[in-house]
C-alpha cells in the first residue's frame, strides 16, 4: 500500500495532460504541408546557402510557438486582445514617425535589442481585437457596431498601406473582414461592395491600354503598385523587366505538365530564371517539378487544413472563439490563394508567402501563432465537453 502511495507517475503520464485535446486532424494536415515545404525547399534551395536548414529551423520555431500558445486558454487570449492590438497600432505609429526605410519603404522599427516589423503583429491582433469587440456586443448587435468594427480595422490597414506594404495590408484587411462577415454583416451591405469591386475590375481590364500609359496617375495607389497591376494585365510589354517574374513563373508551371519534371529536375528553377525561387515564387518551382498531380495534392492539403479549421470554428463554444478561429482559418486560405494567384499570373505580385512552403522567419512565426490559437480553441472545446 505504501508503495502505491509513493509511486511516481511515468514521464508519459506527466506529458499526457499537456498533449491532451490537441486536434489530430489539424496536426496531420500541418505535418503534411510542412513535409511538402521541406521537400520543395531542399530542391529549390539546396544551392542557396543555408536556406534549407534555416527553413527547418523556422519550422521548429513555429512548432514551438504553436505548442506554447496551444496551452493558453481562449479566456486569456481574449484578455490580451485589446493590449496586443493597442501595442500593434502604437508601434505602427512609431514606424510612421521614426521607422527605418529600406528600398523606399518604411516598415521597420529599431527597438534597441533588434529590428522588428510591427505590421506582422496585426495579422493576429486584428482578428483577436474584432472577435473581442463582437463578443462584448453579443445579444445587442446593431448596425453602428459594424461601423466601430470598420474603424478598428481601417486604422492599422491605413497605417500599413502608408508604409507602403500592400501585401501585408491585404492580409490584415482580409483577416478583419472575415471576422466582420462571420459576425453577421448583412448581405445587403456586402452585395453592393462586391458589385462595385466587380465593376471596377472589369473597367480596369477593359481600359488597361489607356490607364496604363505613363502619364496617367492612379488615385490612392503608388506608381510601383500601378505598375504591378499593369504588368499583370500584359506582362509581355516588358518581358525582361517588370513582367519577367510573372512570365517565368507561368513558364515553370506550364512546363511541369501532368506529372512534373521530377524532384530536383526543374530547369526554370535551377537555371535561376525564377529569381525569388525560395520565397514568393516557390510555388512555380513546386509545380515545375511535381506537375499537376503534385499541385493537386498540395491543394488537397490546404483544403483539408481549411476545412478542419472551419469545423473547429463551427464547434467553438463562444462568439470570441468562433470568430477568431474562422478568421485565422480563412487567413490561411488568403495566403495560399494570393500566392498561387500571383505566381500563376491571375493576381498582381504583392509579396505574400505560401504557407509552410515559402522561406521566411516572420511569416512562419505568424503561422505558428495562428495554428496555436486554433489548437487552443479545439483543446478548450474538448476539455469542457469532458
Amino acid at each position: 500500500m505504501s508503495a502505491a502511495i509513493f509511486e511516481q507517475p511515468s514521464a508519459l503520464q506527466r506529458l499526457k495532460p499537456v498533449f491532451s485535446g490537441f486536434d489530430g486532424p489539424l496536426a496531420t494536415a500541418v505535418l503534411l504541408l510542412a513535409a511538402a515545404g521541406m521537400l520543395t525547399m531542399y530542391s529549390v534551395g539546396f544551392d542557396h546557402g543555408t536556406r534549407f536548414f534555416d527553413h527547418g529551423r523556422n519550422m521548429l520555431l513555429a512548432a514551438t510557438i504553436m505548442f506554447i500558445v496551444a496551452q493558453v486558454s481562449p479566456q486569456r487570449l481574449m484578455a490580451v486582445a485589446v493590449p496586443v492590438y493597442a501595442l500593434g497600432v502604437g508601434l505602427l505609429i512609431a514606424v510612421a514617425l521614426f521607422g527605418i526605410t529600406k528600398k523606399g519603404a518604411t516598415r521597420w522599427l529599431n527597438i534597441g535589442v533588434t529590428v522588428i516589423q510591427p505590421s506582422e503583429i496585426l495579422k493576429i491582433a486584428m482578428p483577436m481585437m474584432l472577435a473581442w469587440w463582437f463578443q462584448r456586443r453579443e445579444g445587442q448587435l446593431r448596425r453602428f457596431d459594424f461601423v466601430i468594427a470598420a474603424l478598428i480595422l481601417l486604422v492599422p490597414v491605413g497605417l500599413v498601406m502608408k508604409q507602403p506594404d500592400l501585401g501585408t495590408s491585404i492580409l490584415i484587411l482580409s483577416a478583419g473582414l472575415f471576422v466582420i462577415f462571420f459576425a453577421g454583416l448583412p448581405w445587403k451591405l456586402i452585395v453592393p461592395v462586391l458589385t462595385v469591386a466587380a465593376v471596377g475590375i472589369a473597367a480596369i481590364v477593359l481600359s488597361g491600354d489607356h490607364i496604363c500609359e505613363p502619364e496617367v496617375k492612379w488615385p490612392v495607389l503608388r506608381e510601383y503598385q500601378k505598375n504591378r497591376v499593369c504588368t499583370l494585365l500584359d506582362p509581355t510589354k516588358d518581358p525582361l523587366g517588370k513582367g519577367f517574374h510573372i512570365i517565368q513563373g507561368m513558364i515553370a508551371i506550364g512546363s511541369g505538365g501532368i506529372d512534373g519534371k521530377g524532384f530536383m529536375q526543374g530547369t526554370q528553377t535551377h537555371l535561376e530564371f525564377i529569381p525569388e525561387r525560395t520565397t514568393d515564387f516557390i510555388f512555380a518551382g513546386f509545380a515545375e517539378e511535381f506537375g499537376l498531380i503534385g499541385v493537386g495534392c498540395l491543394l488537397l492539403g490546404f483544403s483539408f487544413l481549411i476545412l478542419r479549421g472551419l469545423m473547429i470554428a463551427a464547434d467553438a463554444p463562444t462568439v470570441f472563439t468562433r470568430l477568431l478561429a474562422g478568421s485565422i482559418t480563412l487567413s490561411f486560405f488568403t495566403y495560399a490563394f494570393v500566392n498561387m494567384g500571383m505566381v500563376s499570373g491571375i493576381l498582381p505580385v504583392v509579396g505574400v508567402p505560401l504557407p509552410f512552403v515559402s522561406y521566411g522567419g516572420t511569416a512562419m512565426v505568424t503561422l505558428g501563432l495562428g495554428l496555436g490559437i486554433l489548437m487552443s480553441i479545439a483543446r478548450y472545446r474538448r476539455l469542457i465537453q469532458h
